[in-house]
């Protein structure tokens, strides 16, 4: 394919901001999707891409992993469009399938418990339609996408944020397009960082993600340096009796710190104690399971039955039982949203001081989690919609730093490698999309665009 044909690129979500990421990319007639979320921090149909946007039906959607601000919004996206193809790694197809499912679970109860209208945005059988076209594609090989009389391939590059993550390579007539997504640089426990794309490869259009933009890389925390602190606060709960409390995402997280939590105990560095995971982070688990492949060629992911369940969070002798001995308990969800499992552990932990709360990822500054990590002793918290608050009484609750997005001097890093014509940054709050904007192009056309906005694109 000869270089040199311009493109279109709308921003359906994703655009200087962090959630709902879906882009359009056009090109000779014809149009691909480039992921599909929702928002985390939106609810209800304000949650969704702006779908509206789109004149006709995509030729495809091509998603880069399952994180639900990545895929979300698919089954909605094809009630609109019945029919579009849609293409993921191997094991994102499992993945997005069992979160999908578990979003339909989660809408359904937040209609109930908070009377969201919209809500569920899609049912059950939209999900098992959209996985029905979903077609699962092995790392760097290239796939045709169904554009009628028009070549196009794409491609996934590992990414290393979560399982079966990738970058895109999108090839057009002349022109060739390569979506970052969530780049990881760090061998996180089970996980081994991004690959490079080839530098060979001409690109004319980066889009990257933007999310650590706005951090100096001297205040960055490294993920490595992290896991001795975790390990040793967790440690003195167990020597002092009580339960360590680790909130995590079902993706990804749950399973990198339960078995970082298991290996610090196999090492002695942590005395031996049940260590728990909840629901949804178990079925993804056995997903990992069944792709070792993907992972780390170092990693030891644990069998799953070494980890025990927590039970009903809801019933308070399951609660004692789960509550009366040391132990470690990483429970969805990793923001303690109310009703949650991590949000009704911490209501009962909080009511004694032997205890201890550890949070390991991002804490919007709405969320019941930052606000528990904020508040004072002594201070009230409700943790459930319609329960009385409670006062907190536990001294020990703190945040360290796992990230599984790459820091700022890797993505100028991506930038100066590839030196494309064209950079596009997004996923990232105002803050960082502006710094990266004005700061890391590297003398290429560098684009912040918002949604709604469309840019053209010369190769």
């Amino acid at each position: 394919m000869a270089n040199g044909n311009p493109i279109n690129f709308c921003v359906l979500g994703g655009g200087g901001e962090i959630g709902a990421s879906c882009f359009e990319v056009s090109f000779n007639g014809h149009s691909v999707l480039l992921d599909t979320g929702t928002h985390p921090k939106k609810e209800g149909l304000e949650s969704l891409p702006a779908f509206g946007l789109l004149s006709r039906a995509p030729d495809a959607a091509i998603i880069s992993h399952a994180h639900v601000d990545h895929c979300g919004s698919l089954p909605y996206l094809l009630r609109q469009f019945p029919g579009v193809r849609s293409f993921a790694t191997h094991p994102t197809v499992r993945l997005i399938d069992r979160m999908l499912h578990n979003s339909v679970s989660v809408m359904n109860t937040l209609r109930k418990e908070r009377g969201i209208e919209d809500y569920p945005l899609y049912e059950h059988e939209d999900v098992s339609y959209a996985m029905r076209l979903m077609r699962g594609q092995d790392m760097q090989t290239w796939f045709d996408l169904p554009t009628r009389g028009v070549e196009a391939q794409a491609s996934f590059n590992h990414a290393g944020h979560v399982l079966g993550s990738a970058s895109v390579l999108l090839r057009m007539p002349g022109h060739t397009l390569y979506y970052t997504s969530d780049i990881c640089e760090t061998n996180q426990e089970l996980m081994s960082q991004y690959t490079p794309l080839d530098p060979s490869i001409e690109i004319n259009t980066l889009v990257i993600e933007s999310t650590h933009g706005a951090v100096d890389d001297e205040h960055s925390r490294v993920y490595q340096d992290e896991i001795p602190k975790l390990a040793e606060a967790v440690g003195g709960v167990i020597r002092g009796g009580g339960v360590a409390l680790i909130p995590c995402f079902a993706l990804g997280r749950t399973q990198e710190i339960t078995n970082i939590i298991a290996r610090h105990m196999e090492e002695g560095i942590i005395p031996r104690a049940p260590i728990y995971a909840s629901g949804l982070g178990r079925a993804i688990y056995e997903i990992y399971e069944k792709f070792p492949e993907y992972l780390n060629p170092r990693a030891a992911l644990r069998p799953l039955e070494q980890f025990k369940r927590i039970g009903n969070v809801w019933n308070k002798e399951s609660m004692d039982r789960l509550l009366n001995e040391p132990g470690v308990i990483v429970a969805t969800s990793g923001m303690m949203l109310e009703n949650t499992p991590s949000a009704l552990i911490a209501e009962s932990l909080t009511r004694a001081n032997h205890h201890g709360i550890f949070f390991v990822g991002y804490l919007d500054h709405e969320t019941l989690g930052y606000k528990l990590l904020h508040s004072e002793l002594g201070e009230k918290l409700r943790y459930g919609i319609g329960r009385p608050g409670v006062e907190r009484k536990l001294e020990n609750v703190k945040r360290f730093h796992f990230s599984a997005h790459a820091p700022r001097k890797t993505l100028l890093q991506v930038i100066e490698r590839l030196k494309p014509k064209n950079v596009i940054f997004v996923h990232g709050d105002q803050h960082a999309i502006h710094w990266m904007k004005e700061n890391a192009a590297n003398g290429c056309a560098s684009f912040a665009p918002t949604i709604g906005q469309t840019i053209t694109l010369e190769a």
